[in-house]
């Protein structure tokens, strides 16, 4: 991906901190944000400030609720912080990658006869956890990566750069709920799987990954959210041996995909 300068829409000046200076652009006003949003641009994140309420406000939340788009509202001085300029009570990311709806996908990947390999990720929050996550994906045949609107790690500069590029490649889906993207992938005859320390079978059993699969990850913090789980056809722990109960979610997403291509790679 050619290297974007970080830059304010209409205003250039250096960023409050130089390793920032090359991940992501800005837009700040109310207006330029609506109109950005009205566009059509991919925005990864608004900041509104906490209190603020008019029709340019109620128009922008309206439009990023239908484009999924994550707003949070917050004091002026977190606003503050970002910029320097007026910023009107309103900041804005552009993202560096465009979302992609996962309907598409899907049915795309069955007209075309494959079995589709989709990763589903609930609240991964730290950047270079979802790069690292991003280039397993896109290294052991992932078709496409799922994130909820709120509660997911930012795809900046750092996110694309520990993912060597895998998410200029790999295409991800931004969902609103979910809970419903889950029954929307069983309905299409997609097998559930969850990676979970509470799973009755253990990735060493000879369980059939061969089918259609969603692989759903969990948070750093407290793994999958329950009624995601509710939701699995197939629980699966990853064998351990040592002290230390738990993976860091990349390495554990690396180790289900890998057993996921082995046993496709195996079919042929």
């Amino acid at each position: 991906m050619e290297k974007r300068n970080y830059r304010e829409i209409g205003n250039r000046r250096p960023p409050f901190k130089k390793d920032n200076a090359d991940k992501i652009e800005m837009i700040f006003g109310l207006r330029p944000i609506l109109e950005a949003l009205a566009a059509g641009k991919t925005i990864e994140r608004i900041y509104l400030q906490k209190g603020q309420k008019n029709t340019v406000t109620q128009d922008i939340t309206e439009l990023a609720r239908k484009a999924h788009v994550p707003i949070a509202s917050v004091p002026i001085e977190k606003l503050d912080s970002l910029t320097r300029k007026n910023h009107q009570g309103a900041v804005a990311y552009l993202s560096m990658i465009t979302y992609l709806p996962l309907g598409n996908i899907v049915t795309s990947l069955f007209d075309e006869g494959k079995d589709p390999l989709i990763l589903v990720l609930d609240r991964i929050t730290d950047v270079r956890n979802f790069g690292a996550i991003a280039r397993n994906a896109e290294c052991l045949g992932v078709d496409a990566i799922v994130i909820p609107s709120h509660g997911a790690a930012q795809v900046n500069g750092d996110a694309v750069k520990t993912s060597a590029g895998a998410l200029n490649r790999i295409p991800v889906c931004r969902e609103h709920n979910l809970k419903e993207t889950l029954d929307y992938l069983h309905n299409s005859g997609i097998q559930i799987v969850s990676c979970t320390e509470k799973a009755e079978h253990s990735l060493e059993e000879n369980l059939d990954l061969t089918g259609p699969l969603a692989i759903v990850m969990g948070s750093e913090e407290d793994g999958i959210s329950p009624e995601y789980l509710k939701r699995s056809d197939l629980r699966i722990k990853i064998p351990m041996v040592g002290k230390i109960s738990s993976l860091n979610v990349s390495v554990a997403s690396g180790i289900m995909l890998f057993e996921v291509l082995k046993q496709r790679l195996s079919q042929k």
